[in-house]
């Protein structure tokens, strides 16, 4: 009972525990007691001799190896003294045991362990039942000191969370008097906790700002357990939630007050309703069945509804969609990838007028992993759509225009390089690999790129070329004439970004006008050579007489004999040209005879072999033997060749280096073929060299008519003229092609035969 008081009385556990070890070693008999009282890996021990041993480094090991004997599985246990840890004792008694005894709680915890030191002797039942009641009773206490040290705990963190709270927090009872109020709302007051106990709750008026006709501002309804409002400050707006709870017995009921200040979050949700309903996007939050849950005025104004609350309340899921599939192929998306992106689709509005839309949506899943909600940003493009669909059919019309046009349009960039053409392109036999990303100036004929380019650097600064002429490739690889108009397009601002190019094959009308030119030209030239014919005439009708009066005179030298011969020749010769001149330009059909070319070849080298000579020019000759003779006019082919030696020797006058002319003549196959070679200049311009009129000789050198007659004259021959510059720069070589005697006879018959 005296242990029991001790307990109850005492409000310290540890002078508690060394009066319990002084009275059960008083119970005992014993020398020394001791209560170790288990911590975790350690313990702490209580004794009888505490006092006198505080400073003995003894006191920590004796707790270990009572903590050390208290492991054993018996709860009473009884072992000899361990003189190290007692030598105080020893000496008064030699034969001491040392008796330990576990102090357990009702549910088998181990709270600590008792220590007793006392003489050795037998151990009889009334002892045991002795020791039990100690440790039962040593284990009621500690039970109840932990639990009160607990509940103290308890309070004392209560106490700290309730003021670690930041809402305002205020108990008052049925007076309208305050009985507890957390650290917040005592510092929003100015007063400590302690001094606002029994206040009034008028001194929370302040906070309140507006009254509510009770003592307390803060309650509504004193009859309600609970209520919850929103309670607009003098400057800050709070959520008030009210709890009412009866008191124990003989005491009053408490009311119960907290206020979290909702002021920010206002703010922020205003904030974010503003951003919501400025966004000129649809925005919508939505079931999966398609009832809308929120919705923003741009979303209310593109479905065509009057106001929010109207959309929200009318369940426009069916009317929603033209096609019913169409949610279910959103919901199966969904379901498949959680997000659809720049996803298209066309709505309903409320007038049943369509609405095309761009959507980005996302499904948002509940814990199992099901759809709970579908939000999703909506961009009416029904305008966009109306504006494709307009400029998909003025593609299309300029597409069939551009196509059906006869003339080959291009597109360039700045740099020139094509990167557009209409179908007339390639029905003119231009290939895509050939067009697209392709320079259109590698089109043109070397000698005119030049002024291409020219026209495209003007085109490029804004100024439009128009009926330009050149001649450029066709799609067979062929030279044409081209007319060619430059327009410059123009960005949104107005740089020239591109240049449409509108060819024009006028190659066929090329070469009718220059026929017509041609034409004229030589009726021209007839009616010149008409008109001259009889004064050119009479004075070599003259030279001719009196040549052959002078080769009749027997007394003439040899030597001036031969010479009057020469001038008797090329006077009926000139006679001759001037006839074959008027032949020309009267297109009249010249005489057919068997004729050798190498004879003709000879003859006119003879003629120019005086000039060759005095101005240092070698000629090489390379004629084959016994070739078949042609049929043809001499003195029409000496015109040829002579004609063609002219324009080698006036080119190798030209370079610095000893000028060579080599002539050949072979058989090729059915034609005997002549080419006359020199190492001059070369020819600028060899595709244009047998036009009329075409010279590359400074003005008054030359009338462009030689080589175009010459190309008439092998024409009428039926045989063809060619020329080429030779490798390395080094000169022109012109060769004549004439069909042997035996074939063109051949085909006479033939041709005669066909008549």
């Amino acid at each position: 009972m005296d242990l029991a008081l001790d307990a109850v009385q005492s409000g310290n556990l540890p002078e508690f525990l060394r009066k319990f070890a002084v009275r059960a070693a008083r119970l005992l008999q014993a020398q020394w007691c001791g209560v170790a009282v288990f911590q975790g890996e350690d313990a702490e021990l209580f004794c009888t001799d505490a006092p006198r041993r505080e400073a003995d480094p003894r006191q920590k090991l004796l707790a270990q190896a009572i903590l050390a004997a208290a492991e054993t599985a018996d709860e009473i246990a009884v072992r000899p003294c361990d003189r190290a840890l007692f030598p105080a004792l020893v000496p008064a008694r030699k034969n001491l045991e040392t008796i330990f005894l576990q102090i357990v709680s009702g549910d088998g915890e181990r709270f600590g362990c008792i220590c007793v030191v006392r003489p050795a002797q037998l151990l009889d039942d009334s002892e045991r039942r002795l020791l039990r009641a100690l440790a039962s009773h040593a284990s009621l206490s500690l039970v109840n000191f932990r639990r009160f040290s607990q509940l103290e705990r308890s309070k004392r963190q209560w106490v700290e969370d309730i003021d670690a709270i930041t809402d305002y927090i205020v108990v008052h009872d049925q007076s309208w008097r305050i009985v507890r109020t957390n650290r917040s709302l005592a510092s929003q007051l100015g007063a400590p906790p302690v001094a606002l106990v029994g206040a009034p709750m008028s001194r929370l008026r302040p906070i309140a700002g507006e009254d509510s006709g009770l003592p307390c501002p803060l309650c509504r309804d004193a009859q309600r357990a609970r209520e919850e409002y929103m309670l607009a400050g003098q400057e800050r707006t709070y959520l008030v939630s009210t709890s009412r709870t009866p008191g124990a017995a003989g005491q009053d009921a408490r009311t119960i007050h907290v206020l979290r200040d909702i002021t920010d979050r206002l703010e922020a949700e205003r904030r974010y309703r503003d951003l919501f309903n400025s966004i000129q996007e649809g925005l919508f939050f939505a079931t999966p069945d398609g009832q809308f849950l929120d919705v923003n005025d741009a979303m209310v104004r593109m479905l065509g509804y009057s106001s929010r609350e109207e959309l929200l309340r009318a369940d426009v899921s069916r009317h929603l969609y033209p096609d019913p599939a169409s949610r279910e192929r959103v919901l199966h998306a969904l379901r498949q990838q959680g997000v659809l992106r720049n996803y298209e689709e066309t709505l309903r509005r409320k007038d049943a007028s369509l609405l095309h839309t761009l959507q980005n949506i996302t499904a948002v899943r509940n814990a199992q992993g099901e759809i709970a909600q579908i939000r999703g940003l909506m961009l009416d493009v029904t305008e966009q759509r109306i504006f494709q669909a307009q400029l998909q059919r003025e593609r299309d019309f300029n597409q069939k225009i551009l196509n059906a046009t006869q003339s080959m349009i291009l597109v360039l960039d700045t740099a020139g390089l094509i990167t557009y053409a209409n179908r007339r392109c390639y029905d003119a036999g231009y290939r895509e690999k050939e067009l697209i990303g392709r320079r259109l100036v590698d089109w043109v004929e070397p000698a005119q790129r030049r002024e291409f380019d020219e026209a495209l650097g003007t085109t490029a600064h804004g100024q439009q070329m128009e009926n330009l002429e050149l001649r450029m490739r066709r799609g067979d690889a062929t030279l044409g004439h081209f007319s060619i108009s430059l327009s410059p397009m123009r960005d949104e601002q107005g740089v020239v970004n591109n240049i449409v190019v509108v060819m024009t094959d006028i190659t066929d009308a090329a070469i009718l006008q220059a026929k017509l030119a041609h034409s004229e030209k030589m009726a021209t030239l007839g009616r010149l050579v008409s008109g001259v014919a009889h004064e050119v005439n009479n004075p070599l009708a003259a030279i001719l007489g009196f040549t052959d009066l002078l080769l009749e005179n027997p007394d003439l030298p040899a030597v001036v004999k031969q010479d009057l011969e020469i001038i008797l020749q090329e006077t009926q010769r000139t006679k001759e040209i001037v006839q074959d001149l008027l032949s020309f330009a009267r297109q009249r059909t010249a005489r057919r005879e068997a004729v050798h070319l190498n004879a003709v070849l000879r003859q006119t080298l003879k003629l120019r072999s005086y000039d060759f000579a005095s101005h240092g020019v070698e000629v090489r000759e390379t004629l084959q033997e016994h070739l078949d003779p042609v049929l043809g006019d001499a003195q029409q082919l000496q015109q040829v060749f002579m004609n063609i030696l002219n324009n080698a020797y006036d080119a190798v006058q030209e370079t610095q280096r000893p000028g060579q002319i080599e002539i050949r003549s072979s058989r090729r196959g059915p034609d005997i073929e002549v080419a006359i070679s020199d190492n001059g200049t070369g020819i600028s311009d060899p595709e244009r060299i047998f036009d009329p009129f075409f010279t590359t000789k400074p003005v008054g050198k030359g009338t462009g008519l030689g080589l175009s007659i010459c190309y008439g004259i092998v024409r009428a021959h039926g045989g063809e003229i060619q020329c080429w510059n030779n490798a390395a720069g080094q000169g022109s070589t012109f060769a004549v092609r004439i069909p042997a005697a035996a074939a063109a006879l051949l085909s006479a018959t033939a041709m005669e035969a066909g008549r």
